[in-house]
């Protein structure tokens, strides 16, 4: 019973130096299909090429990885308790990254067992359903900040409502005993629509009266490094 635990644990089965190098090089391959398609779904600031090269090493890693762990369970136990102390605390921009990090992870692995099919066939299927969605941009959203004298809070929210048809949420109503702050969220295409309709935003609220600042901010899901 123990030799057979024994053998259990410590199975060796040699790969010849074709197989370790067809592993290594199809992870690489596949890495290669990720950093296009990080590069055609990311565009603009939010794209960090340092990132997209990381990616492509990492499906690389994973493939050797796997292939040295192979069926050894002893083995693949060292490698898990020497990879728990290991933390990762890189920041990521786009709920997107997450995504291509367990994609070269995935694949990294299927090619260091040498289930290249599936690798491949998964890599296709993502690889078209990021091409297809990935790259879609989100109506950017504005907000429209305001801060006056408490006394007009009634009259300026009567006129936001006004200008944008009621289509403008008011998310933060922040007040003092002398002043109050209105922060409201908005679509591109609502403020086009105001504009177009009630000329400057800004011009307006301020014709109000006894109004400190008036400011339209551009949110979206870009996060600075």
């Amino acid at each position: 019973m123990k030799r057979q635990i024994y053998e259990l644990l410590y199975k060796e089965e040699g790969l010849m130096p074709q197989e370790v190098a067809a592993h290594i090089l199809m992870a690489a391959v596949i890495g290669i299909v990720i950093y296009l398609s990080y590069a055609i779904s990311h565009k603009g600031t939010i794209y960090s090429k340092k990132f997209n090269v990381s990616l492509l090493v990492l499906t690389t890693l994973t493939g050797t990885v796997m292939t040295v762990i192979g069926n050894n369970v002893a083995l693949s136990l060292g490698m898990v308790g020497a990879l728990s102390i290991v933390r990762f605390r890189t920041a990521l921009k786009d709920s997107r990254d997450t995504v291509y990090v367990f994609w070269t992870i995935i694949a990294g692995i299927c090619c260091g067992v040498g289930d290249y099919l599936v690798a491949a066939i998964g890599s296709g299927v993502t690889f078209l359903l990021l091409l297809l969605f990935g790259a879609v941009k989100n109506d950017n959203r504005m907000l429209l900040i305001i801060r006056a004298r408490r006394n007009t809070g009634s009259s300026i929210k009567a006129l936001v409502f006004k200008m944008f048809d009621g289509n403008a949420l008011l998310r933060v109503e922040n007040t003092t005993a002398d002043t109050v702050e209105l922060i409201y969220e908005f679509s591109n295409k609502t403020l086009a629509k105001a504009q177009k309709k009630n000329g400057d935003i800004c011009d307006a609220i301020y014709n109000v009266g006894q109004v400190e600042y008036a400011n339209l901010v551009l949110q979206n899901d870009e996060v600075s490094s």
